[in-house]
Parts: C-alpha cells; structure tokens; sequence
C-alpha cells in the first residue's frame, strides 16, 4: 500500500443562519483569519475556503453566507445561490446553531440541508450558558428535528472542542490525494482578501444602516518590491451613505483605512501602502452588472 492509500480530503460546508458564529468557526479551526467577521448580518457575502493540514488529513472548509430570509435584493438571492450550491458540492455539512437558540431562521436552514450527505450538528456559544444543566434539554430538542451523524458543543471564539469537532469530521473524508499544498491557508487570492479585510471595517466602524449598501472593489493591487501597493473603493448606496463613511474631517475612513492595513500586513505578512476612496453607485446591490463585476455572480 503506498502512502496516497493513507491520505484523506474533503470538503466541508460551514452553514447557519446569520450570526451563529461560522466565520469564527472557521478562523479558529484553521488557526488563521481568511473570512471577516463582524456582528452584524449580511458579513460573509461569498463562498471562503479555508484549508486546514493535519498529517494525512486535510479539511477543506466552506464558510458560507448566513442564509437571508428577510431581505430579498439580488444581492442576497445570490448569497441563497452561494449556500445551497455549496451544499451540493460538499462531502460534509456543519450545520451551526447558537446555544439554547434554535427559531424559525434555523429550521428554514435545516430543511435545505441534503439528506444524503452527513450532518453534523455544531452548538456554538455553548461557553456563554451559565446553566449548563440548560444544554441537554436543548440538544435533546433539536436532536428531535433530525437524525444528525454527530452533536458537537464548542466555543468557537475560545477554541474551546475544536479538537472533538475535527474528530467527528474525519471519519467522513473521503480517501484520496491532498487537494492543496501543506502550507495552504485558503485558495482565495490577496486581492480578494484585501477586499474582504477593508469590507469588515467598514462594518465594525459604521452604524447599523449602512453595512447593508457597502461594497468594496480592488481598483489596483500590485507589488513594488515587498510593498503592496492597494487602491481601493468602496461603494456606497447615496451620498448621505458617503457623508457617514468619511466622517468628521475624515476621521471616520482614516481610522477604518489604518485598521485595514494592520491587518493586511499581518496577514500578508509584508506592508501595505493603502489608498481608500468612497463612492456612490446607487442600486448596486440590484445590479446585475455590478453583482458581476464585484465577484457575487
């Protein structure tokens, strides 16, 4: 039997409704930030890998879109496309629910899942339950719903059963060839991460509202030496959307341009030069044309 003969891969969806903490899940299992994270819905807009390597093991996970039930644009009937075509293509499925919370939101979710691939029920948060006797009745509830291949508590921000996560994971890999090299964190390019990395910013630095009408898009990225040079945009719905975004004498987009480039120097593990400019370009999430051209479609 040749070494091959040992190795496993496969690829693993991550899916939930907005806000259980998937792009968490995914940072702290491959120990490395590739999908942006915020608090706010609608952070995770495109299909991320992230490659995880454990001697003969390699995890191949999908962070999807939380799945939209509430907005109906065709900015999020494309992030639906997203989740139910990653369903398809996976060998595994994570189907992620917050602690002691499982509503309507959650079901719709749970009735897409494939019945011919298996589940594996992930109860984030569970460190935030003050009661722990209150987890077994809630598992036993949801348990109910579906015959789930396993049941995993974990704390995805303390790490806390990442390990018996994996456990559950591998039984279901597939035998064969590496996908990605050992070194591989993800297969998204950097201008791609760039994007993504100025886009969680803006969230966590804006109020409520105006996430919702934000894009970015990367106008040049290039190297001069070890530099990265970036210039990049980002898209707003109207001009009050603007005035917000820049702030008090710019105060506003300087710092999310300064935060931006911190982390992707630390990810790129090189500097950053970062120009950042503010645009309007009304209706774009209704657009077709700049669904397109923003890497939605």
């Amino acid at each position: 039997m040749n070494e091959s003969e040992n190795l496993h891969s496969g690829f693993i969806a991550i899916v939930g409704r907005p806000n259980v903490g998937k792009s968490t899940l995914l940072n702290h299992l491959i120990g490395q930030k590739v999908s942006i994270t915020s608090r706010k819905a609608q952070t995770t807009r495109h299909r991320i890998t992230g490659i995880l390597t454990e001697g003969a093991t390699q995890y191949v996970f999908v962070d999807t879109p939380g799945f939209q039930t509430q907005h109906t644009n065709a900015l999020n009937r494309s992030m639906n496309r997203v989740v139910t075509n990653s369903l398809r293509e996976v060998h595994v499925v994570l189907f992620v629910i917050e602690a002691r919370h499982f509503d309507e939101r959650d079901q719709q979710v749970l009735e897409l899942l494939p019945k011919d691939r298996p589940v594996i029920l992930v109860i984030n948060k569970a460190d935030l339950m003050k009661d722990k006797n209150e987890l077994l009745p809630f598992i036993e509830k949801v348990a109910a719903l579906r015959q789930f291949d396993a049941i995993v508590p974990v704390s995805a921000r303390q790490e806390k059963h990442l390990d018996a996560l994996l456990q559950a994971v591998r039984p279901h890999l597939p035998e064969g060839e590496h996908m990605y090299g050992e070194d591989d964190i993800t297969d998204r390019n950097e201008r791609f991460l760039a994007a993504e990395i100025l886009r969680e910013k803006v969230f966590r630095f804006t109020g409520e509202e105006l996430p919702y009408s934000v894009s970015v898009v990367i106008e040049q990225f290039k190297m001069d030496g070890k530099l990265r040079r970036i210039s990049a945009a980002i898209l707003v719905d109207k001009d009050a959307h603007k005035v917000m975004l820049i702030g008090h004498k710019g105060e506003k987009i300087k710092e999310i341009a300064t935060q931006a480039r911190l982390d992707m120097e630390k990810l790129f593990d090189g500097k950053v030069f970062l120009e950042v400019f503010v645009k309007v370009r009304s209706g774009w999430a209704d657009s077709a044309h700049m669904l397109k051209t923003l890497g939605y479609e």
